[in-house]
């Protein structure tokens, strides 16, 4: 495989597919900019807040990236380059970002409510409370994942208790961005500071943050130390209005972004000018992880689709949108950014494979040291590459915390819609269901949940959140295809993704749920029984809330109207 070919053609591709693809999505579904969007309509200065394209872009790349898409191709590259690539390809153009680009259609035509919102209005109501349920529980895994990730990319110490100055530095790192995000947004939003000077200040602060956390790594918790303060930052994150952090926050690690896919493309050409562009990883590979179906279509994750950006899109996003047209390059154009993203991940995979046979290592340090390397072929860069390493984990790491208090913020939101009926507000909400829609108990209630978790091994549950993730795309997926419908509008663009993901999740829940009934026959343990009742519970809801949909797209309930 050229590396530098395959990159090239990739990104040619995706650029075609938003450009024809995408364009005729908009047309299709009527996409009108003289239509005023939930940000304006019910502007609220805390989560309805009318934000700029590239501040919104910002915001909703960095929350749906996290760890995915560098995570979910280098594990899938077990099973060949060829078929990673054209899943990334099909399943990013007709997949993925039609998901995406759909859930934010359909929530800013529905006030900017959640997806479970648009299911209630186009299902029913018990469907709606299925899938809040469904989501919850995929959220609750998303918290105590990155809540742990976090923590463990922050720990100070090392496993025989010496100093780790590394982790430190991000640590140090991370907690200045925050300080400037929340001056940034500040002086954007209050005090009207252009947001060109703004961002080119931003920019500058990012790297003084950068230096003076690799110069002073003075901070040294624990990784059980940093799970409670994780937890005391996205309990006030997560309430906090998005203009004094998440607006300005995402925005600016979007910057990271930008400068990460630099490093790649000096990277993969550095590496092909040097002659190191074809490597020795295989066009098909032994399957190790599983079968090709459905492991392959779990394990890429958000490289291809996930279900996660669905909550991000309608939760957060849509009460952001300055108009509609915004919607086609921040939630399609943000899918395949991520493509491109996983595209960068196999080549760092694959150069590293070629250099020492399959790489060690988590799916982070890989991609990392996959990048970095390859910078360091190039003449007078080879000290470069220990700074390029770092940085490189760091951008991930802010990619993560990112994801962290989104998914908790989300998670909020799906809290207090179970307890609402239509139309209504956390502030019609009376009895016991007002103090359980109190944004503050119903965020402190996710967090507890969700660190408690982290707190007390995630990882027994872990392996259930790939299908979960994945299920929740195919419900969304079925969310949308139904309000299109109903609205009279062409829906059947998601016919054949909504189906392949249903098959492709439900088959890898069915695995995981046979697979652990076979070990609890032989001996009892927790993490298996865990994995068992999860897994049967969310394949049980997924086939009651696809049923609902099917009656509703296919059936009597159709026909009725």
């Amino acid at each position: 495989m050229n590396m530098l070919l395959v990159f090239l053609i990739g990104c040619a591709v995706l650029i075609a597919g938003y450009i024809l693809y995408g364009g005729w999505l908009a047309k299709t579904w009527g996409v009108d900019d003289s239509r005023p969007t939930p940000a304006h309509e019910m502007e609220d200065g805390m989560d309805y807040v009318p934000a700029k394209a590239p501040v919104l872009m910002g915001h909703h790349f960095s929350s749906i990236a996290g760890a995915g898409p560098i995570n979910g191709p280098i594990q899938a590259a077990v099973f060949g380059w060829l078929p990673v690539v054209l899943w990334v390809l099909i399943g990013g153009i007709f997949f993925g970002a039609v998901h995406d680009y759909g859930a934010l259609f359909a929530s800013i035509r529905h006030k900017g409510q959640s997806i479970g919102e648009v299911i209630n209005a186009n299902i029913g109501s018990r469907a709606k409370k299925l899938f809040i349920i469904f989501s919850y529980l995929t959220l609750i895994l998303v918290v105590a994942a990155f809540a742990s990730i976090v923590a463990g990319t922050f720990n100070g110490f090392n496993a025989d208790g010496t100093l780790n100055n590394d982790n430190s530095s991000v640590a140090v790192i991370s907690i200045l961005f925050i300080v400037m995000a929340i001056l940034f947004g500040f002086f954007v939003y209050r005090k009207g500071a252009p947001l060109g000077i703004a961002s080119i200040v931003g920019v500058i602060g990012i790297i003084i943050c950068l230096f003076i956390g690799i110069k002073f790594p003075v901070i040294h918790l624990s990784m059980s130390a940093w799970m409670w303060i994780i937890g005391a930052y996205i309990l006030v994150a997560s309430i906090a209005p998005v203009w004094i952090l998440l607006q300005p926050r995402d925005y600016l690690s979007s910057f990271l972004l930008y400068g990460m896919m630099v490093i790649a493309a000096v990277g993969v050409i550095g590496a092909s000018l040097s002659g190191h562009a074809t490597t020795q990883i295989p066009m098909f590979v032994d399957e190790k992880l599983g079968t090709l179906f459905p492991t392959l279509f779990i394990t890429i994750a958000c490289g291809a689709i996930s279900g996660f950006h669905s909550l991000v899109g309608s939760g957060t996003t849509a009460k952001q949108l300055d108009k509609e047209s915004d919607a086609k390059p921040i939630a399609y154009g943000g899918m395949l950014i991520e493509c491109a993203l996983a595209l960068v991940s196999l080549c760092a995979v694959a150069f590293l494979w070629t250099e020492a046979g399959a790489p060690a290592g988590t799916p982070t340090q890989v991609f990392a040291s996959g990048l970095s390397k390859m910078v360091a072929l190039i003449p007078g860069l080879a000290g470069a590459e220990s700074t390029l390493f770092a940085l490189l984990i760091l951008t991930v790491s802010a990619f993560c915390l990112t994801s962290l208090d989104t998914a908790t913020r989300l998670a909020r939101y799906m809290f207090q819609e179970f307890w609402l009926k239509p139309g209504e507000t956390p502030k019609d909400a009376k009895g016991f269901k007002a103090i359980l829609c109190q944004p503050l108990v119903a965020t402190a209630i996710t967090v507890v949940l969700g660190v408690g978790l982290g707190m007390n091994g995630y990882a027994t549950i872990w392996p259930l959140f790939g299908a979960a993730n994945q299920l929740l795309a195919a419900l969304a997926l079925l969310a949308v295809c139904a309000w299109l419908g109903n609205i009279g509008k062409n829906n059947k663009m998601f016919y054949i993704p909504m189906a392949f993901m249903l098959i492709a999740t439900l088959t890898s829940l069915a695995q995981t749920i046979m697979a652990k009934i076979t070990a609890l026959q032989t001996a009892y343990a927790f993490a298996d029984a865990a994995q068992l009742v999860l897994g049967a519970l969310l394949f049980v809801l997924a086939i009651m809330l696809t049923v609902e949909g099917c009656i509703t797209l296919f059936g009597k309930k159709k026909a009725a109207k």
